[in-house]
């Protein structure tokens, strides 16, 4: 297999890596506790979702895109912004979970106190993409996996959110020092500028706009049922995401090998071809895995995610659809990103806020089912937006192909 290859692999087993720990983390957490102490637990974790978003867009999508010999100063300029706002919005936190009565507030206390270790361990993997070296992310994602499955495994029955939480993020220690190690090489006798992420023009900040609009929107919209409406909603609507973890592994590879790929392709025909023939096939499995879960036996789907599989199963129709449609929407964002990377903030910004209009809507309606259908009714009409606006593309539009990168030092 050409070094190509091996690259692309790796690049998917650590997708699948990282997707894995994210699943395990909500099954591990659902099985060790109660209904209430998993919705507690899952407010915590929209919360580091959000601002692990927040950093993959203003740090982590800007750091793939750079080019050239500086790329080991990029990379420990990146480690360097990521570590000093983490440390300052992880202060903020503890002070939110000092002022929040009862197991919530420790929880929130929790996140504070190891979100400078959980956001600096995932945003290597952007410097190790921007350095093509997949095969190190992989590396320190695979430890980061086994150590908090054995973390949260050892932890008792009825353990506190506060508790698992701490063993979460406690647990990435190790791979964090495994991924500081092996980004070592690339950024020996480099300089950290913070500067540039600070000045007004920064690309993330319009990254940060179309996270924020685009996924941010309807992860606080979930947050907010858990303040206005009840955190049983929270968990329900996150266990039923979780079951649906292996499809964000194939959304995610094809973001992450989408616009290497489809730059050798050339012309806008070429490049639809290919990305409507992936969103389909998307589309297929995930409304095959959709299925495949709804025919779940009631006792497998509470080995899976205990007390919470009830409020879950019922939400199921609902999030299968919706990431169906995902699979078809995630092409055209990708198609739009590699020929008319402009074309996308506008998108984001109109069908997010209005899946975030829909959810709020349903529920108002149908309590959480409605949400949930909200949610997949958005997707599909974001999907259907997306899509026309590829066709508008004029048939001259071409993706531009990408530069070689250095060579770690000796």
């Amino acid at each position: 297999m050409s070094r190509r290859g091996l690259a692309a692999v790796a690049s998917v087993l650590d997708q699948a890596a990282s997707s894995a720990t994210n699943i395990l983390v909500l099954v591990l957490a659902a099985r060790l506790s109660s209904a209430s102490g998993f919705a507690d637990f899952s407010m915590v974790y929209v919360t580091f979702s959000v601002l692990l978003g927040l950093n993959m867009a203003y740090v982590g999508q800007s750091l793939v895109l750079e080019k050239g010999e500086r790329l080991g100063a990029e990379c420990r300029s990146a480690v360097g912004f990521t570590a000093a706002g983490s440390a300052a919005v992880g202060v903020l936190l503890a002070a939110v979970g000092l002022a929040l009565p009862g197991a919530t507030g420790t929880a929130f206390l929790a996140l504070g106190l190891v979100l400078p270790v959980v956001l600096l361990q995932d945003g290597l993997r952007y410097c190790f993409s921007a350095l093509r070296a997949p095969e190190r992310a992989l590396a320190a994602d695979a430890l980061r996996l086994v150590c908090v499955v054995a973390a949260l495994a050892a932890q008792p029955e009825g353990a506190s959110a506060g508790r698992l939480v701490l063993a979460w993020g406690l647990s990435a220690l190790p791979a964090l020092g495994l991924g500081l190690w092996l980004l070592r090489p690339y950024v020996r006798g480099s300089r950290a500028d913070l500067r540039p992420y600070l000045r007004r023009g920064h690309l993330g900040q319009r990254f940060v706009v179309e996270f924020a609009v685009g996924n941010g929107s309807s992860q606080l919209a979930v947050l907010g049922l858990g303040v206005f409406a009840t955190p049983l909603a929270v968990g329900a609507l996150r266990g039923a995401t979780t079951l649906f973890g292996p499809l964000n592994v194939l959304f995610n590879s094809a973001n992450a090998f989408g616009p290497p790929v489809l730059g050798r392709l050339g012309g806008k025909r070429a490049t639809v071809r290919a990305t409507a023939a992936l969103g389909l096939v998307l589309a297929t499995v995930g409304a095959g895995w959709a299925t495949a879960l709804y025919l779940l036996p009631d006792r497998l789907g509470r080995e899976l995610l205990g007390d919470t599989w009830a409020g879950a199963s019922a939400l199921l129709p609902a999030t299968g659809a919706q990431y169906a449609v995902m699979g078809l929407g995630t092409c055209a964002l990708l198609t739009l990103r590699v020929l008319a990377p402009k074309a996308t903030l506008s998108l984001q910004v109109v069908f997010s806020l209005l899946s975030v209009g829909l959810l709020l809507g349903g529920y108002a309606v149908w309590g959480v089912a409605g949400a949930a259908w909200g949610l997949a009714a958005g997707s599909a009409l974001k999907a259907l937006a997306a899509w026309w606006r590829v066709t508008r593309l004029p048939a001259t539009a071409a993706a531009r192909d990408d530069e070689p990168v250095p060579a770690p030092a000796a």
